[in-house]
């Protein structure tokens, strides 16, 4: 039986023409593979990585494809630490030490699109703790100086149910 997906992200996709056709996408937390699958039909070649790959496995020998098994949250070096990437996309996810080694992951002329909660969503469900909800600002601090914000949104969205959201699509310069 094959996973129950769901559409990409609506701020991928508006996005996702700033990642540069040329280059790998990383997928960060890449959960049941849905923007995993989106840029895999573009052609595209995609790092996804997430501690359970369960969700994609019906993915696995897709051209294309490497899969990594990783829990990004046990403390070890990102794994992926020195390679660059077009895009860094990550969704529904928040682990704060990561954040540098996600901005320090998108190539020069690459996108990093970042969506998660944020601070309030408590009221609408989960999550709702404080370590795993974004604090106003917080994308736009993290790429400061090293990215430049080409989309930001913060505050209460409606879909796919009310949830407080950070939102933030931006691009390494490409050197001179």
């Amino acid at each position: 039986m094959l996973p129950e997906r769901g559409d990409p992200s609506p701020w991928v996709t508006q996005f996702a023409s700033l990642i540069p056709a040329e280059g790998p996408i990383l997928d960060v937390a890449c959960g049941r593979g849905r923007h995993t699958v989106f840029f895999l039909d573009q052609g595209r070649t995609v790092v996804a990585i997430d501690r359970d790959l369960s969700g994609i496995e019906d993915l696995f020998g897709r051209p294309g494809l490497t899969a990594i098994e990783a829990d990004l949250e046990d403390g070890r070096p990102f794994p992926l630490s020195g390679r660059a990437f077009a895009g860094v996309v990550c969704t529904n996810y928040l682990h704060r030490p990561l954040l540098p080694a996600l901005i320090a992951a998108v190539a020069p002329g690459g996108a990093l699109l970042y969506e998660t909660f944020a601070e309030g969503n408590e009221r609408y469900g989960r999550p709702s703790r404080p370590e795993f909800l974004l604090r106003p600002g917080e994308l736009q601090a993290a790429v400061a100086g090293q990215l430049a914000v080409q989309g930001y949104e913060e505050g209460l969205v409606y879909r796919p149910g009310p949830a407080m959201m950070q939102r933030i699509a931006a691009v390494r310069a490409l050197p001179d």
